[in-house]
């Protein structure tokens, strides 16, 4: 084996322990702020998730208040929601706990996370490329929570309101499991600050040079049919909250189409 060989295959392994270990810090990161979380359910269940099953909850009283100023009666307002949460398994509680103190974990550590893997990615790009992203640990923890409040502040509370609300008929009770009641809220809530980060992910992407302006205007319609789609199954089955969701997620993509034009054009400049 040549010296050279030799010394590639310590680089590799040197980068991998170097990902290996900022990995590990951000997992401990995680621990600590989901421990903490855990500690603090009781009024993390009751304001964070329980209000929301309440119409005192701010989205419910905001929607209110359009009504009236839009002079609709109460047409927007939120009726009570007729819902009752229950455990029937042994286990689902606790696990229930650990689930949403893990993701609230990554939630809160989120730009310490994309620091960590950020500051693995920095050093492999050029000085002006490195000037040029300066400051996308900002943009990206910025979009991450902004999709975060989206994600609770509208899309939770509809499907709350929604489904909590809908009968086949008045013989059957909603007594929804308190996994299901509170997975769905953590769940569409982290998946709108994943989506929220779309103009991140494609500039990235075009630095490596895997995606350019002229695929995402060939697949347009077909990345806004993809767009619905995932619309419609984190929010209820009704058109405004589809187009709740879709209007400012493919808004994030038409900018990201504009960030990667910028990114090619200081490419061809460079």
């Amino acid at each position: 084996m040549s010296e050279k060989t030799t010394e590639n295959e310590m680089s590799f392994l040197g980068h991998l322990e170097e990902l290996r270990w900022r990995l590990v810090r951000s997992v401990i990161v995680i621990l600590i702020i989901a421990v903490v979380l855990f500690y603090f359910t009781d009024p993390i269940v009751k304001l964070v998730y329980l209000n929301m099953s309440k119409t005192n909850f701010p989205t419910y009283q905001f929607f209110c208040f359009l009504s009236e100023k839009l002079h609709i009666d109460d047409l927007l307002c939120a009726d009570d929601i007729p819902i009752q949460i229950q455990s029937i398994e042994m286990t689902k509680q606790f696990t229930t706990n650990m689930y949403f103190a893990l993701i609230g974990g990554f939630i809160v550590s989120f730009p310490f996370t994309f620091y960590q893997i950020w500051s693995f990615i920095k050093p492999g790009l050029k000085t002006k490329e490195v000037k040029a992203t300066r400051w996308i640990v900002f943009n990206a923890s910025f979009l991450f929570f902004l999709g975060v409040l989206f994600g609770y502040y509208l899309i939770s509370p509809l499907c709350v309101q929604f489904f909590g609300g809908y009968k086949l008929t008045d013989e059957i009770q909603n007594n929804f499991t308190i996994s299901s009641y509170m997975s769905m809220i953590t769940t569409s809530t982290f998946l709108t600050g994943i989506f929220f980060e779309l103009p991140v992910i494609m500039y990235l992407l075009a630095k490596i040079g895997i995606l350019g302006s002229a695929i995402l205007k060939k697949y347009r319609r077909h990345s806004l049919v993809v767009i619905l789609i995932l619309s419609a199954i984190i929010t209820p089955p009704d058109v405004v909250s589809q187009l709740l969701v879709t209007i400012p997620v493919y808004s994030l993509y038409e900018i990201g189409v504009l960030v990667v034009k910028r990114v090619e054009k200081r490419n061809k400049e460079s």
